[in-house]
């Protein structure tokens, strides 16, 4: 008897009713419930409505096949994150390669064998988890953060790095937008070990108004999904100044410096990832360091050190 994982959604696609009843037995007996789809645009129409745990698919359907059915899933943020096991009788290197290239993340050959199958949903279930709950950690921590494939789609971006493209590429949309040539030969160049991670910073390089922004590889977090920090230098430069010129913490400059652009609290909070009590306790120590009263006082002063004024 199989151990039951019960609430766990599995979406199976495939053409042969012989597979899609022997799947559905074991899923079902281990607990799962189970979405059918029999080719690639029903199983798109059935991500429109409902949003499973991980996917089973097919490689070879009529109609659009399981890669090109993956290619679209992963296209979309809503089902982005889902994992997609390849399920086929082709086994030739070529065709991994291509389930993996597609956003697949594990290829199992036909006739499958239920209890290896169900080894392998269990683990990627797992790691999926994992992947969900540490990205609604960085999206809570207000971090510039996104992530990206070789291929240079965005895969996901935490909220604060979502604004600030938003804010230097005119009408950005993460599931359309792709990073240029130059960033994705960077990305390659990582996955074989070409360059150390950190070492430095690539141009994000998406026209005049995102000039300033970079990017900096924190690491690899899936078999085709890099972690990526987005910088804006102007503002670090001014960040770093600040800090050394006026004796502030890090997180202190960060406020000054939005303080002296104008931002009001609830902006800075907004900005920065922080509740709006928070960066009152920042301004208060700020004042209290540049010997200060209110924030006019202190955007003064940070103009100064940064020899605008």
């Amino acid at each position: 008897m199989h151990a039951r994982t019960p609430g766990d959604t599995v979406l199976v696609v495939d053409d042969s009713p012989e597979t899609l009843s022997m799947i559905t037995d074991a899923l079902e007996e281990a607990g799962m419930t189970v979405l059918i789809a029999t080719e690639g645009e029903q199983a798109l129409a059935t991500l429109g409505r409902v949003t499973p745990d991980i996917v089973l698919m097919d490689a070879v359907m009529p109609g659009i096949d399981g890669f090109e059915t993956c290619r679209r899933l992963k296209q979309s943020s809503a089902s982005a994150h889902i994992p997609v096991i390849f399920m086929t009788g082709l086994s030739e290197t070529e065709h991994i390669v291509k389930g993996l290239d597609a956003g697949g993340v594990d290829y199992v050959t036909k006739p499958i064998t239920p209890d290896e199958l169900l080894a392998r949903i269990r683990v990627h279930l797992a790691n999926a988890r994992r992947a969900m709950s540490a990205q609604a950690a960085l999206d809570a921590s207000g971090r510039h953060l996104l992530a990206a494939n070789a291929r240079g789609r965005i895969l996901w971006a935490t909220p604060q790095a979502t604004k600030l493209l938003q804010q230097a590429i005119a009408n950005f949309d993460a599931e359309t937008f792709v990073l240029s040539d130059d960033v994705q030969r960077w990305l390659q160049a990582r996955g074989v070990g070409q360059v150390n991670a950190g070492n430095d910073l690539v141009p994000l390089g998406a026209g005049s108004a995102a000039s300033s922004l970079r990017l900096s590889y924190v690491g690899r977090i899936g078999p085709d999904e890099i972690l990526l920090r987005l910088v804006d230098e102007t503002t670090t430069r001014q960040e770093i100044i600040l800090k050394k010129e006026l004796s502030l913490t890090l997180r202190e400059a960060e406020v000054l410096t939005w303080i002296a652009r104008g931002k009001s609290n609830r902006d800075i909070a907004e900005i920065l990832g922080l509740s709006p009590r928070t960066v009152n306790k920042h301004l208060e120590q700020i004042y209290s360091k540049l010997g200060v009263e209110n924030r006019t006082a202190a955007a003064a002063l940070a103009m100064r050190a940064l020899g605008g004024g």
